[in-house]
């Protein structure tokens, strides 16, 4: 079975075969309002707000999330933010396709979209373990990041003809529609197969989540790194669109183009991280970082479309291999009875800064130019590393699982102390 292993429960078959519809679905979408929002208004700085709005909800919800995650039923709370995502897709879709299209309304629908993705990102985090075990999870991680950057390789470039041949609203159309394929699988879940383990307590407190963290130095090395590397290295939304159109003057497909040849490294990254199972550390995680931004601010210079192309999956590969060695290590390594409440720290940390970071990115795209804007974003995101690797080289090489009471219960005798 080795890398397949995961197939064998069913109901982890039941969602991957959703969930690659969906996803072919949501990174269509993805290149259809960024162009959206190129045509109602020409201007990055607005690409930049809009980004911010789509993720703001991730920065204030997405710890609410994770303890949603510890408390309720995660495959009915699923079906709910699942809907949510659909309902917001087809909404656009509409006002595409019958010409009463606005900004605002663009806005309004990625913040609503954003809602929902703030709730579902730790529930469906957490209920990865649920669905395949804890022996197995590695697997089904790597597993979904095939199928998630299968879908990277194939909805950018689609969804660049489809807007050459028919404009921007089909690609939302078909992106609401493969939400239903996904709320029909999370129906015909088996709950008497998963893997629940028992409650050893009913609390869900943040705090205790928190304080779980900050006395974990491996967790916590990862999550800074991984909160610099995405927040100022990770926007290829900005970063694409506005190379491909301001830099190389090139159109619709073109752009398309772009992401799908970023997702051929993404793809690779996934496929090789099914066999480094064991090499997924604190280390890992932040030697990837370094080398992610250094060529990053190689691609701010590129000379041509075709040379920044290459880069790209080189990107993508090292990137793509850095962040699932993050999000294993932090699950893993993390007490069954909080981990819902880790997640939605580390979804936080991973997608929160966007909101802050990517109206200022998109400011300094109009106002300094698109490739000094690249160079500075690498260059942030490579400092951070290096200095989090040098803070943490020597302390975040921790075992593979921690009870809470070994974190926990010695942080509330010290306060006592």
């Amino acid at each position: 079975m080795g890398t397949l292993r995961s197939f064998k429960h069913r109901n982890f078959k039941i969602l991957f075969s959703a969930n690659f519809l969906s996803n072919i679905g949501t990174w269509a979408q993805g290149v259809a309002q960024a162009w959206l929002i190129l045509e109602l208004t020409d201007s990055g700085t607005y690409l930049g707000i809009v980004t911010s709005l789509q993720f703001a909800p991730i920065l204030f919800f997405s710890i609410s999330g994770g303890k949603i995650a510890d408390k309720f039923n995660k495959r009915k709370v699923l079906m709910l933010t699942n809907l949510t995502a659909g309902i917001s897709a087809l909404s656009v879709a509409a006002l595409v396709l019958t010409e009463n299209i606005k900004i605002w309304h663009v806005m309004f629908f990625a913040f609503m979209l954003g809602m929902g993705n703030a709730i579902d990102a730790p529930v469906r985090q957490s209920f990865n373990v649920e669905v395949v075990g804890k022996q197995d999870l590695p697997n089904a991680v790597g597993l979904n990041s095939t199928n998630f950057n299968v879908g990277r390789l194939i909805g950018p470039g689609l969804s660049g003809l489809l807007i050459a041949a028919y404009g921007t609203g089909v690609s939302f159309l078909f992106n609401g529609i493969s939400y239903l394929f996904v709320i029909l699988a999370l129906i015909s879940i088996r709950e008497n197969e998963l893997f629940i383990e028992p409650k050893k307590s009913s609390s869900t407190k943040i705090r205790e989540a928190m304080e779980y963290v900050a006395a974990r130095p491996d967790i916590l090395a990862v999550m800074i790194t991984v909160f610099f590397a995405t927040s100022f290295g990770l926007n290829f939304n900005i970063f694409n669109t506005m190379m491909a159109t301001q830099v190389f003057d090139k159109g619709a497909a073109e752009y398309g183009a772009l992401g799908s040849i970023l997702a051929v490294g993404s793809l690779s990254a996934a496929i090789i991280s099914a066999r480094l199972e064991k090499k997924r550390g604190p280390r890992f995680v932040m030697i990837g970082s370094m080398i992610f931004s250094a060529v990053l601010i190689i691609s701010a210079v590129a000379p041509t479309y075709l040379i920044y192309s290459i880069l790209l999956p080189i990107i993508g590969c090292v990137a793509l291999l850095t962040f699932i060695g993050a999000n294993t290590m932090v699950q893993l390594r993390t007490d069954s009875q909080i981990r819902g409440r880790v997640m939605g720290i580390y979804i936080t940390v991973f997608l929160g800064g966007t909101p802050i970071v990517s109206p200022f990115i998109g400011l300094m795209t109009q106002e300094i130019g698109t490739r000094p804007t690249v160079a500075i974003c690498g260059l942030i995101s490579l400092l951070a590393a290096v200095i989090t690797f040098a803070k943490f080289k020597d302390r975040g090489q921790e075992p593979d699982s921690f009870a809470i009471a070994d974190v926990l219960e010695p942080t509330y005798e010290n306060k006592k102390d």
